[in-house]
């Protein structure tokens, strides 16, 4: 998206609220590039300001200063936006086009215009059903036509316009909200909104979305409301400063326990919207192949072709088709679950059918799934397997986008299947069932569902939409993580924060975890957010370990004994070094749960590094003979004994590690102490440069790890620092 910098400049001085110096920045700015209108409205507002500063100067006493204050940076950053606005449209050719087409279609937006035209509409429809059957579908191709090309011009019109005032806002309040117009054009009017105020920000635009959410019957309208309130409050800029209503209304929606369970799931579903690459890689390279080795369709340059069913391989080899076809259907099982589990498993597929003129068009990314649209309405009229299409495209987990694309394409893929296919196809006797598997109606009207197939119209848009560098992308300016922003670290959602971060600690997004629970305000911390944020602290290289010590004491001062917890502070006691207080945290674990192996094996690591060699190894023996083929008490064991002075038995040890299918560097480095405290140096140096090889760092230093980590231990065993030298200089770094 194309910024000006002297504009941003202006705006960042607003909301620091350096008033003054924004209205000079302003006004230098538009002495190069003037628009009369611009100028005066700037003159009004440093008129006011100067007056009232004149006020202050001269010691008067003024109550309302702070509230003109205030109205004056508001009416500052409206004509900023609006400047800004105007020079986007009129750098970019796309957006100046947009701009310009439905100004030029019509003269005037009047807000009874609009809604008069969309009243008329229904009327129309309705009264369609008394036309003869025969004149009856021309008439309505013609009406929804001549609509479409109506609300087209709307939504380019909206998604261009500039600040709106209250009155605006009121009236466009009252379209949305009125059960007289079709819902296809809310929805659609919706989209727009929600482009234009996260172009740029709006107050008024923020505040329809934000009411529409709160008062819509129609579940659809709420949660396309939804995410677009969402998303413009979200912005990097923050606003709400300015804008402490935008606080107050929030608070006020916050307060509902469904507002806040269905925040939580949107911040969810737009991290499987993050992941939709991950997971179309994960589909194509997994999943795909099994599928298709176990049908009885082979992909060929005419498209697909249907394998003869007694082929001779499947009689020579009739377990190797078994097989195929339980891989498949395992695959397919795969990729329902992850269908139900929100991922996005149509994109990957969809994102190559997005070619079609359909798609120039900005609004068709958004508007509804409807069969009249005369952009599909021919094919959908006139297709040679007109129930299958309705049935699959009614069945399926598909946004409205891949609906469109699915119809546009349909012809051309029924010429490319097997003929005997096709024939059933076109006869009605193929089942559809698409891919993902079935989805009931039931489901599909249920919040979660329409939310998340609206997030997938929107992520196409933002990653395929020819012109959608033009647009603020909330999917790659950090947006889409919104539980991390100020404005939503509200007491009512710290519940709901710690499930989110929850759910990002289970896909490893560490950092993310921590920036949602950092805005978890402090009052409102129990036991299960500090646990969850020293757990996030930890998987974070750079982060204060002291920091993450001291989330574990919080809760265990909540909750004392808490095993989570407790857990916790012994791996960040030990990576401190303090082994001391690490044990008893891990005796403490093994007497609460005198079974887990992890607690008892720690321990013994404990016992080693604070010398209590004895107990050590008598632990580690019993835990050897309970678990044998447990690699990781092996490995410890065997440490232990090379700690210990027990070479032979550590020996036997390491050579049942070292023949293991996957090795672990581990192993390697510690044989190689091993060889090395029993004088056999060039067995030492052999399995070092084994283990420096392993891992393939270029940042790692064999000194450091001698001089350092096991620097003490050396030295115990009689090793100086010439002969540590003679060593690292041996392996080579």
């Amino acid at each position: 998206m194309k910024q000006n910098e002297q504009l941003i400049d202006v705006k960042e001085m607003l909301l620091s609220r350096q008033l003054g110096k924004g209205i000079r920045a302003l006004e230098n700015y538009l002495l190069t590039s003037q628009r009369q209108q611009d100028m005066s409205q700037l003159e009004s507002i440093k008129n006011d300001y100067e007056l009232m500063t004149d006020y202050w100067q001269r010691g008067y006493d003024d109550p309302q200063r702070e509230q003109v204050c205030n109205q004056l940076l508001r009416r500052m950053f409206v004509l900023t936006s609006n400047i800004e606005t105007n020079w986007q449209i009129a750098e970019t050719p796309f957006l100046k086009a947009t701009y310009q087409r439905p100004r030029r279609r019509s003269e005037g937006w009047s807000l009874d215009g609009i809604k008069q035209m969309m009243e008329t509409f229904v009327s129309d429809v309705a009264l369609l059903e008394l036309e003869p059957e025969h004149t009856r579908q021309q008439k309505s191709s013609a009406l929804y036509a001549s609509h479409f090309e109506q609300m087209r011009d709307l939504f380019d019109y909206i998604l261009t316009s500039r600040q709106w005032r209250d009155s605006q806002a009121d009236a466009f309040l009252g379209m949305l909200l009125s059960p007289t117009l079709a819902s296809v054009d809310q929805q659609l009017i919706v989209s727009a909104i929600t482009l234009s105020a996260m172009q740029h920000f709006c107050f008024q635009k923020f505040r329809v979305l934000i009411e529409l959410y709160r008062q819509a019957t129609d579940e659809r309208l709420r949660q396309r409301a939804l995410v677009g309130w969402v998303l413009t409050a979200s912005s990097e800029r923050p606003v709400w400063q300015l804008y402490t209503e935008m606080g107050s209304l929030m608070d006020e929606v916050c307060q509902d326990e469904r507002t806040q369970t269905e925040l939580a799931e949107l911040q969810m579903q737009l991290v499987y919207c993050q992941q939709a690459d991950a997971d179309r890689d994960t589909i194509q390279k997994e999943i795909l192949p099994d599928i298709m080795s176990g049908s009885k369709l082979k992909v060929s340059k005419g498209g697909l072709v249907e394998m003869d069913e007694d082929s001779l391989d499947d009689m020579l080899h009739p377990e190797a088709s078994e097989l195929a076809v339980e891989r498949m259907e395992q695959s397919v099982k795969r990729m329902v679950d992850m269908q139900k589990q929100g991922t996005d498993i149509y994109f990957g597929g969809f994102s190559q059918m997005k070619r079609f003129p359909f798609f120039n068009d900005i609004c068709n990314w958004f508007v509804p799934f409807y069969a009249q649209h005369p952009g599909i309405s021919q094919t959908w009229n006139n297709a040679r397997a007109g129930k299958f299409l309705k049935t699959i495209t009614r069945m399926g987990a598909f946004c409205d986008s891949d609906k469109y694309s699915f119809v546009l394409a349909f012809d051309q893929v029924l010429d490319r299947l097997p003929q005997g296919m096709l024939k059933m196809i076109e006869q009605g006797e193929a089942m559809a069932m698409p891919v993902g598997g079935e989805v009931a109606l039931e489901e599909q009207r249920q919040p979660a569902f329409i939310r998340r197939t609206y997030l997938q119209n929107l992520y196409r848009f933002f990653r395929i939409f020819p012109a959608r560098a033009e647009f603020c992308n909330p999917f790659d300016d950090g947006t889409m993580l919104f539980f991390a922003k100020g404005i939503f670290g509200r007491n009512e959602l710290a519940g709901q924060a710690v499930a989110v971060a929850r759910f990002l600690m289970k896909r490893q997004r560490y950092e993310q975890a921590r920036d949602v629970l950092v805005r978890v305000p402090q009052d409102r911390y129990d036991t299960n957010a500090y646990v969850l944020l020293g757990s996030a602290l930890q998987h974070i290289a750079d982060s204060d370990p002291l920091m993450t010590e001291n989330c574990y004491r919080q809760a265990l001062a909540l909750q004392p004994g808490h095993v989570r917890a407790t857990a916790g502070l012994a791996r960040s006691l030990f990576e401190r070094h303090q082994y001391e207080e690490a044990l008893e945290c891990y005796q403490q674990l093994a007497l609460q749960q005198p079974d887990h192996r992890t607690f008892l094996l720690n321990a013994a690591v404990c016992q080693l590094n604070v010398g209590q060699d004895e107990e050590a190894l008598k632990s580690l023996y019993k835990l050897n003979y309970l678990y044998p083929d447990d690699l990781a008490v092996t490995r410890v064991l065997a440490w232990a004994l090379t700690a210990t002075g027990k070479y032979e038995q550590a020996d036997k040890m390491y050579a049942q590690l070292l023949n293991s299918e996957k090795p672990f560097p581990q192993d390697m480095l510690n044989q190689g102490y091993n060889h090395w405290f029993q004088h056999r140096i060039k067995k030492a140096i052999d399995m070092f440069r084994r283990y420096r090889d392993s891992l393939q760092d270029d940042d790692f230093s064999l000194e450091q790890e001698f001089m350092t980590t096991e620097h003490q231990l050396l030295s115990t065993k009689g090793i100086s620092d010439a002969e540590i030298l003679l060593m690292v200089d041996a392996v080579g770094q």
